[in-house]
């Protein structure tokens, strides 16, 4: 049985480990990623049943990103593969130790082309969590049609609604990313948002008046990660700091919202207390960000496990 449900468009990526321009660097490594299928990774390495959903082309790219989702132990049954489209691509730029340039090849992708005949309404039955992210309804007017058809089946078999914003402004543009954004918000039971995701959201700056502005109904529960602050989350009126795990080095910031998301909703699996909820995530987030990749430094149960014990002190495990 599917605990989680989630549905976007993974990409081949290609990124250097070096630092530079792109054309200068002699040397490319080739990786999987997206949003959504980052977050299903986290959840299965942490041994849940999730299920993902997604379109592919019929090229070695969309094999590629067939058989890293299928490794991960992840149901792929809802992922379609056509030869009408091609698979998208992503080129990640490192120009500087703490910039990051990402360029998208995924116009009129196989992705793009999901609808909400594609959705497996079946799957709403047994379901725990939808989690939706604001890339894919940003992907098409399809695209868009298929998240809120996705939300509605969730509302009506009371599937609990996780909502990560996730903005990209080089997909579309900002005045139709806040109205539809907002509007998925609102159908949302936990949002989980960057500060500057919120304070986009809200047209606020101060914590409390983001809050009030982003809570549409006194069931919903908010998340607000603050980067190296403390993550704040927002309950019943009332908000806790929870602190978050600080690095000696960011290697590739890319994934760490989708790390943070999985570790949260694997608390909530296991019927955790949201402060425990964002002790996951940020554990999570703090591991992808030490490494090359959108999921390479995601944990296993055992090894978050570990962390969150404190276990081994020594640098080399013998």
């Amino acid at each position: 049985m599917t605990d989680v449900f989630t549905f976007g468009e993974s990409m081949v990526i290609f990124q250097t480990h070096d630092i530079g321009n792109l054309e200068d660097l002699p040397q490319i490594f080739q990786k999987v990623g997206g949003a959504e299928s980052n977050f299903a990774t986290g959840l299965s390495r942490l041994g849940h049943q999730v299920s993902y959903m997604s379109k592919i082309g019929n090229d070695p790219f969309g094999r590629r990103i067939l058989k890293s989702i299928r490794a991960e132990g992840i149901d792929a049954s809802h992922i379609k593969v056509t030869k009408d489209a091609p698979t998208g691509l992503l080129f990640k730029e490192q120009k500087f130790s703490n910039a990051m340039n990402v360029y998208y090849y995924r116009k009129n992708s196989a992705a793009s082309r999901m609808t909400k005949e594609d959705l497996p309404k079946s799957i709403f039955k047994d379901l725990k969590y939808l989690h939706i992210t604001g890339v894919t309804p940003a992907l098409s007017d399809t695209c868009r049609e298929l998240v809120f058809e996705a939300i509605e089946f969730a509302r009506q078999n009371d599937v609990k609604v996780i909502f990560d914003p996730n903005l990209r402004f080089k997909l579309w543009d900002k005045e139709e990313a806040f109205t539809v954004l907002n509007d998925i918000a609102k159908r949302s039971d936990y949002i989980l948002a960057g500060i500057e995701e919120a304070s986009f959201l809200t047209n606020q700056t101060e914590i409390q008046d983001i809050f009030r502005t982003l809570q549409t109904n006194a069931n919903q529960i908010i998340v607000i990660k603050r980067g190296s602050d403390s993550t704040l989350v927002y309950e019943n009126g009332n908000n806790m700091e929870i602190p978050v795990v600080h690095v000696d080095k960011i290697v590739d910031p890319v994934g760490a919202g989708d790390a943070f998301a999985a570790g949260f909703v694997h608390g909530l699996l296991l019927n955790n207390r949201l402060d425990q909820c964002v002790r996951y995530g940020n554990v999570l987030g703090s591991r992808v960000i030490q490494q090359h990749g959108d999921v390479e430094g995601l944990p296993s149960l055992e090894e978050l496990n570990e962390e969150l014990d404190n276990k081994f002190i020594s640098d080399v495990r013998r």
